[in-house]
Formats: C-alpha cells, sequence, structure tokens
C-alpha cells in the first residue's frame, strides 16, 4: 500500500498500483516524503476525490490498536506499545535529587512553587495522551480520514465473574 499525498499535501486516497507510483516518481510528477509508512506527494495538480474512510481506535492501557478502512477494505491497521516505565523513570530521577541535596549544605524546603497547574495529568497519563493524540495525527496526515472511533470501555472483572457483589466485597476480593 503506498499513501498519497496531494500537491497541497492534503491526503488522498492510498494506491496499490506500485508500477504507476515507480513511473510517477521517475518521471520527477512525485517525491517520497516518509519510507515508513511509504507515503508519496504528487508534484502536479490532481482531483481531490476521497471515499470515507474510518479510524478505529481501541485505547488500551499498555497497547493501543488501530485501523483505518473504508466499506471495501482496509487501508492501514497498527499495534502501538505504549511505554511504562516512566513513573519508574520518575521515581529514580526523584531519588537522586534528594541524594544530591543531602550531600550539599542545609537547605530549607521551598513551598511556594508546589502549586500544579490547572488541567495537570500525571505524566503517565500525560504521555499516554499524548501518544493517541500524536498517532491519530499521524495516520490522518497520510489518510483522508472523515470518521474516528475510539472505543474506550472499561470492565468491571469482579461484577463479571459474580453478579451479586456489592459494597465490601470488592475490597475483600470475591469469596467462594
Amino acid at each position: 500500500m503506498v499513501y498519497v499525498l496531494s500537491h497541497t499535501g492534503s491526503a488522498l486516497m492510498p494506491t496499490q498500483r506500485h508500477g504507476k507510483v515507480r513511473r510517477l516518481l521517475r518521471d520527477g510528477r512525485a517525491h517520497v516524503v516518509t519510507r515508513t509508512p511509504f507515503t508519496i506527494r504528487l508534484d502536479y495538480e490532481s482531483t481531490e476525490f476521497t471515499q470515507p474512510v474510518t479510524l478505529g481506535v481501541d485505547a488500551g492501557s499498555t497497547h493501543v490498536g488501530l485501523s483505518a478502512t473504508t466499506d471495501a477494505k482496509e487501508l492501514y491497521s497498527a499495534e502501538v506499545t505504549l511505554r511504562t516505565d516512566i513513573v519508574k523513570l520518575l521515581s529514580q530521577r526523584r531519588e537522586a535529587r534528594r541524594t544530591r541535596r543531602s550531600r550539599l549544605r542545609y537547605r530549607a524546603p521551598r513551598f511556594n512553587n508546589r502549586r500544579r497547574r490547572d488541567g495537570w495529568l500525571a505524566p503517565s497519563v500525560e504521555n499516554r495522551v499524548q501518544t493517541h493524540l500524536r498517532i491519530i495525527g499521524k495516520i490522518r496526515s497520510i489518510l483522508p480520514v472523515t470518521r474516528t472511533v475510539i472505543e474506550a470501555a472499561q470492565f468491571d472483572q469482579q461484577l463479571l465473574r459474580n453478579t451479586d457483589i456489592f459494597g465490601e466485597q470488592y475490597q475483600q476480593g470475591e469469596q467462594m
């Protein structure tokens, strides 16, 4: 599959006609934008007719599944693994900072810089959100996505096993 951009940079429908793509590149009527995924940009004016493309996103805690489809076929599919080391790296940084400060002279703690800005998210959650937005934006830059469907379902595993669970039973776990 070769993804195609118009001369203005807007996304067109991808093609599987590799011979035509090869001739366009050879004749200088298109140039390569990215190699992964292979994307070309046309150097001449063309019609910008597209079909409706639906982007489906399955947002998990460690893996994100993506699939862009038309009514007839799948145009793009990927699975992205999210980072899980951010909490550990921040803890290591905090430990190093405390060790470094304990080696120096005593310094009184400062509390006037401890306010979090409005809309603050934890760094691990912030990274997860930004990764979702970045990969969706990348797909939208190479495909003419008309509709995006994001599945963000959370399941209550205990309630699936035992429909009568309530109150302290959630904390205690399932009693057989």
